[in-house]
């Protein structure tokens, strides 16, 4: 009897281990993804290997392209609005700018509208934020931040973290470069303070290569000796541009648009490269320039050499700070390598937005001209995603955290605008339904001195519509409107002049021939401004809360 029951117990015992065992191998096989997302501040797609660009050759991001070939490349990834804050509350929250609140720089996203690590949590990740951040509120949602204030410092930067005070006065100093400090704080918490039983979420974030450029000393001798190639368009602009941008007789180029030249007379990247010089910042305001002075823009062979000397000093501070990116990410994948974790953790790198680097002489990006609105975007998950993948379907920064979420095991909130494109990474193949196109909205208008009008448009594969409506987003004109008129070197108050531009980007990649006005195009134009209203009524970008834009854009519509 005694042995009939011992082989009962036995045999239940094997059942349970079996079962157990079952169990645990079903936990393994269902085992969620790692995901770090990395971004850097202004990575302009002209700045890599992968995008083709003329700058393709210097070979500038070995560790970035290779990570992009190992998985999927976007061609076509785009900013909502093209300026640090609008484009990170857009990515955060998976909403355009009017429906999340940031128009602009002084926009801010509080805890209960950090939704993306909102959601990461629910769907059981450890979360942390570590370098830039610049959305002014604490970034409470993460289970862990060290981040930045505001732009922060490229050198000795001093970080914000959860402490005994309130927002924002716990802080730690640290001694180094911005891109090395970031990275040894997010190696930390991967070796440190995360936990391993959890599935993380790390949102490592970059400084660099935002201006002033400021490079570690190790790369001050990285391209020393190279010519760097400079874009034609850097010496004619051609027929680039309207009378928005332009002026009549090209009056207005003397301050719209800052520039590599001394073209604009209000700021140009000497004013901002060279630190030691008797013109470093000294910056002039619109009001001050006199009438006399607005008059067409001659490249002559004694500017050319100095706008060259300017671009190859100020390319070549910004490749060098790239070259950081790329060396502290390779230092991430060899951490994660080394633990056995790369094959399972999404490696997703991107920009805020794009950069001008010298495209139409100017800087900076806030334009919807294609090096500020085109984001780099690659990813990497070996175990779902094909290596040389490449697709040209049209992703934005909204869509960003949808598509999050869903590689995480969730689905896509109700209250974000963006779209998932999880099934584009997995098969490679755009859905036939998928979005022909884009939106964009500058708002700013004339700020901090590089002086761009606010413009709205829409984006296709083959074809761009922008429509510069030239005024701030509060009425200036109204005596009782109040707005931050002590905000650095903006010009809120002067309007500029309203015009359409388009752009055959098959036939015109570089966008040098504004073909607004040309006959063979109306049926195409016509046709994107009907998208245009219907992107702008879909994603509650209209301009009903601003009734002084929609009169400049009914009396415009059909120019």
């Amino acid at each position: 009897m005694r042995y009939k029951k011992n082989n009962v117990l036995y045999a239940l015992l094997l059942l349970i281990v079996f079962s157990s065992c079952k169990e645990e191998k079903a936990v393994i096989t269902e085992k969620k993804p790692n995901i770090i997302y990395i971004m850097a501040d202004d990575h302009t797609t002209q700045g890599f290997g992968i995008y083709g660009s003329r700058l393709a050759k210097l070979n500038p991001t070995p560790t970035l392209d290779k990570i992009a070939k190992e998985g999927i490349i976007f061609d076509n990834c785009f900013v909502s609005n093209s300026i640090c804050t609008p484009s990170r509350a857009a990515i955060i929250t998976g909403q355009n700018s009017q429906l999340n609140g940031v128009l602009d720089l002084d926009g801010r996203i509080e805890p209960a509208r950090q939704f993306l690590p909102i959601e990461m949590k629910k769907l059981g990740y450890q979360t942390a934020v570590v370098g830039k951040w610049h959305l002014k509120e604490e970034p409470a949602a993460f289970d862990y931040y060290k981040v930045l204030p505001g732009q922060g410092k490229y050198f000795d930067p001093e970080f914000r973290v959860r402490g005994d005070k309130p927002w924002p006065k716990n802080t730690v100093q640290t001694k180094g470069h911005s891109s090395d400090m970031v990275t040894d704080i997010s190696l930390d918490w991967l070796k440190n303070e995360r936990d391993p039983n959890k599935p993380f979420f790390l949102v490592h974030q970059f400084k660099a290569p935002h201006d002033d450029f400021e490079n570690a000393p190790r790369y001050e001798e990285y391209l020393a000796d190279t010519f760097i190639p400079e874009p034609e368009s850097l010496y004619e602009r051609g027929n680039n541009g309207s009378i928005a941008t332009r002026g009549k007789n090209d009056s207005l180029t003397r301050i719209i648009g800052s520039s590599v030249s001394h073209r604009n007379m209000i700021r140009n990247q000497a004013m901002n490269i060279y630190v030691d010089s008797s013109v470093h910042r000294v910056y002039r305001n619109a009001d001050d320039i006199r009438p006399e002075e607005f008059v067409k823009w001659e490249m002559d062979d004694a500017e050319k050499k100095h706008a060259s000397k300017v671009y190859q000093d100020y390319v070549k501070k910004y490749l060098r700070c790239v070259k950081g990116v790329d060396d502290n990410v390779k230092r991430l994948m060899d951490y994660l390598e080394k633990e056995g974790l790369l094959d399972n953790t999404i490696i997703v790198y991107t920009g805020d937005q794009g950069f001008m680097l010298g495209e139409h002489d100017f800087i900076d990006k806030r334009w919807m001209y294609e090096e500020s609105m085109r984001m780099p975007f690659f990813v990497r998950y070996p175990e779902k995603i094909k290596a040389g993948t490449r697709t040209d379907a049209m992703i934005n920064n909204t869509d960003f955290a949808p598509t999050l979420i869903e590689l995480a095991g969730g689905s896509t909130p109700d209250y974000m605008q963006g779209k998932s494109f999880k099934t584009i990474l997995e098969t490679g193949e755009e859905p036939a339904d998928w979005q022909k196109s884009t939106y964009y909205r500058y708002w700013m208008h004339m700020a901090h001195r590089h002086q761009n009008p606010a413009h709205f448009g829409v984006r296709t594969k083959d074809h761009k519509l922008i429509f510069f409506y030239g005024k701030y987003y509060v009425d200036t004109s109204d005596p009782n409107a109040e707005w931050d008129k002590e905000n650095w070197g903006n010009d809120f108050d002067q309007d500029t002049p309203a015009a359409w531009e388009f752009y055959d980007l098959k036939n015109d990649p570089k966008e040098m021939n504004n073909a607004y006005a040309d006959p063979a195009y109306a049926e195409t134009i016509a046709d994107l401004k009907k998208e245009l209203l219907r992107l702008r009524e879909d994603l509650n970008e209209t301009d009903e809360k601003y009734p002084h834009i929609q009169k400049v854009i009914d009396a415009h519509w059909n120019d």
